[in-house]
């Protein structure tokens, strides 16, 4: 049975909650109605609606007008088996020494690399973005130099493939915290899965607020792949947790606001190291003064 989709753009909150809450009582009913600020500094809200029957086009329209958003663009979306369109759509990704693979793709692990089982799951971070993936280049490039990480800790985990891509490769105790409990749920998860039980550690924290990781600090490198806002606003507690010529590894960036956050942790005393693109997205390799 197919689906229906209804998404229209407007630039301010107030009008982007109360068009949500509209949708809501339409008749046919959504099946379910979100809305998200969309990351790339316009201001602008996204509000989609889904439905199981063909939405009223007309009355989509009168709540444009009404709001000051944009048409609703309606789309038919066929009936997909979504199973196994992810599971096709995610191949296993190579970032140097790091091999980030599915169940489904179990045989397909090469010998001599360091294995990462992520499944797709609710939490981010199955190394196919280009953010996560320049996170795992950073650590690879890192380790390649000859840095070691005795004490790392990874803020807004995701599903902690960051933190266990570091357990593989050095010693002691990866910390991995992350504000969504969901989240934090798919991280144990995933370190069970790839058996390093006792080398990462998941807990719910916003940033860095649990006892667990400030007894922790100073870190020899702290992995940041979250957004500019929280970036930004972290980085006093990111500097201030670092030992002197610790690492943090900064990303969730695109690249027109790369300068911007590494301006912020350069005045708060870290240098920049490393910078690399990836399609839209930044990641950044920065030190704390010694």
């Amino acid at each position: 049975m197919p689906t229906y989709t209804a998404l229209t753009i407007l630039p301010d909150k107030a009008d982007a909650e109360a068009i949500a809450e509209a949708l809501e009582v339409l008749t046919p009913s959504p099946t379910g109605v979100g809305m998200f600020e969309i990351e790339d500094g316009s201001g602008l809200w996204e509000i989609g609606a889904y439905f199981d029957a063909s939405p009223d086009h007309i009355a989509l329209a009168l709540l444009a007008a009404a709001h000051g958003a944009r048409p609703f663009a309606i789309s038919e979306l066929p009936e997909v088996d979504w199973v196994a369109k992810v599971r096709r759509d995610l191949s296993p990704v190579v970032a140097g020494r790091f091999f980030v693979y599915g169940s489904h793709d179990a045989d397909r692990v090469p010998a001599g690399c360091e294995p990462l089982l992520i499944e797709a799951a609710m939490a981010f971070g199955t190394g196919h973005h280009g953010t996560t993936l320049g996170c795992l280049r950073a650590l690879d490039r890192l380790a390649e130099q000859g840095f070691v990480g005795r004490s790392v800790v990874d803020v807004g985990c995701g599903t902690a493939v960051l933190a266990m891509a570091a357990a593989r490769i050095w010693p002691g105790v990866v910390l991995a915290g992350d504000i969504d409990e969901v989240a934090v749920e798919v991280a144990q998860a995933n370190v069970l899965a790839n058996g390093l039980a006792g080398r990462v550690d998941c807990v719910q924290a916003a940033g860095f607020d649990h006892p667990r990781l400030r007894a922790a600090a100073p870190f020899d490198l702290v992995f940041a792949n979250i957004l500019k806002g929280p970036l930004m606003a972290l980085g006093p507690d990111v500097t201030s947790c670092l030992r002197p010529g610790g690492k943090v590894i900064l990303s969730g960036l695109l690249k027109d606001q790369a300068e911007e956050v590494a301006d912020v942790y350069s005045r708060l005393g870290n240098s920049l190291e490393h910078r690399a693109d990836i399609g839209d997205w930044t990641t950044l390799v920065m030190q704390k003064s010694e």
